[in-house]
């Protein structure tokens, strides 16, 4: 699965939740667009983690953490005993760690209240974007 601008560019990249060697990789959403990705940039570099995190609701936000984490851990092997990623967002359990990581799932389909303030700031329309579907077996 993957998410592309409607002109084609790809901008988002989904993770599997292990790495090759079995390590845990709690970031499923990877922002790749180099214009989105200097856009947010910007954005935390002027406090835009702190804003976030302050005006997003703390009950709708926890929801959040617990529905990205529910959805990576769908995807970790049947069986696996191994060391599992762990908390929400980007890795965190609480609170806002990294907007790139909001915004990806966001624009990925997510309803994460952090992608959506951070869209708004940036005057992204997730409607611009497609999620593709992965069609191998």
């Amino acid at each position: 699965m993957s998410v592309r601008r409607r002109d084609g560019a790809l901008a988002v990249i989904v993770n599997a939740p292990l790495l090759d060697d079995g390590r845990p990789m709690p970031t499923r959403y990877w922002l790749v667009d180099p214009k989105v990705r200097e856009a947010v940039s910007r954005l935390e570099a002027s406090g835009g983690v702190r804003r976030a995190e302050a005006q997003a609701d703390p009950t709708e936000l926890s929801a959040a953490h617990e529905r990205y984490a529910a959805e990576r851990d769908t995807e970790v092997p049947r069986g696996y005993e191994g060391p599992r990623p762990t908390g929400g967002v980007g890795g965190t359990r609480k609170g806002v760690k990294c907007l790139h990581a909001h915004i990806a799932w966001f624009l990925a389909g997510g309803d994460d209240p952090v992608g959506r303030w951070a869209a708004q700031q940036l005057g992204i329309d997730r409607g611009d974007y497609v999620l593709e579907h992965d069609d191998a077996p």
